[in-house]
């Protein structure tokens, strides 16, 4: 991994929500503070955004998790980051987290990325990072899937223009499903603003995406074989997530979505900085990782 310089794009994690199809686990804790092998969930959607080059993130959480967030990742200094954090109330759809974001989002593009979305493989990061270079019109993510109805599912022409998103459709016409991994320019918060609530009374990334398709501002990339990606949201996902991460970790002796190893690979921090945080996981399996990648470069 190379130095990725940071971008002034901003970035926002969607962590809210009850986590109902994951209770009893999420009872008393947020989805996306569950472990996915050996670190939590979220994460993985930040490694994403720190590979895309944005270092301000914000983490929009349900009104009772917010301190665990906090104390779990703090204001991101230790990472050459910054963290903040917002409450969603209660879940009235993935666009509102652009309305609950305006102020931190400001002037800039901002990317949104679902809490409970994993993406990992060969050629992510090349995608990121063309992705974050436009500051104009809005960029989605496809993955072809054997269920498309379950999920939005983006139709394209013979010159691979999107032409359709549909919203788990009957009769899909495409296999190719929208991820949990959104790039929108600034006119995002106004469009977010402007929605109104579907009939599930709530309102509609889908309807966001739809908006910049029709002025023809819309780009999407298809991802490749190449490329995991694992929407955990139930109990038998989250336990495949969990086995797949495992076993890269295992087969291949390196880490997926371990942020301390990308910031310092992206010198974001140094050496005494990586050594401070592998310090603070003491002799845990996570904190001599941290250790062995500074041995392995004397």
């Amino acid at each position: 991994m190379t130095e990725i310089d940071k971008t002034n794009r901003k970035g926002i994690v969607l962590a809210g929500g009850s986590g109902t199809r994951l209770h009893p686990l999420t009872v008393s804790v947020s989805k996306q503070l569950l472990p996915v092998y050996d670190k939590p969930m979220i994460y993985y959607p930040i490694s994403n955004l720190m590979l895309a080059g944005i270092n301000e993130v914000l983490i929009i959480t349900a009104p009772d998790q917010e301190h665990l967030f906090r104390n779990l990742l703090g204001d991101g200094t230790q990472l050459g980051m910054q963290f903040d954090y917002a409450v969603q109330e209660k879940p009235e759809g993935v666009p509102e987290a652009f309305v609950i974001g305006a102020d931190f989002i400001g002037d800039d593009p901002v990317t949104l990325i679902l809490g409970d979305n994993i993406f990992y493989g060969q050629g992510l990061v090349q995608q990121l990072r063309h992705a974050v270079r436009s500051d104009r019109g809005a960029t989605i993510f496809a993955y072809i899937v054997s269920d498309p109805q379950r999920y939005g599912v983006v139709t394209f022409d013979d010159t691979g223009k999107p032409v359709e998103i549909a919203e788990k459709p009957k009769r899909p016409r495409s296999d190719y499903a929208v991820t949990g991994l959104y790039f929108f320019d600034n006119d995002v918060v106004e469009i977010a603003q402007s929605l109104k609530p579907s009939k599930r009374g709530e309102t509609e990334i889908i309807d966001v995406v739809r908006a910049y398709m029709t002025r023809g501002d819309l780009s999407v990339e298809r991802m490749g074989r190449g490329i995991a990606w694992l929407d955990v949201g139930t109990h038998q996902a989250l336990a495949e997530a969990a086995a797949y991460v495992q076993a890269v970790d295992h087969r291949q002796g390196f880490k997926i979505a371990c942020i301390e190893e990308i910031a310092w690979r992206q010198q974001w921090i140094d050496d005494a900085q990586l050594k401070s945080l592998s310090a603070h996981y003491g002799n845990s399996p996570y904190g001599e990782y941290l250790a062995g990648l500074l041995e392995s470069r004397l």
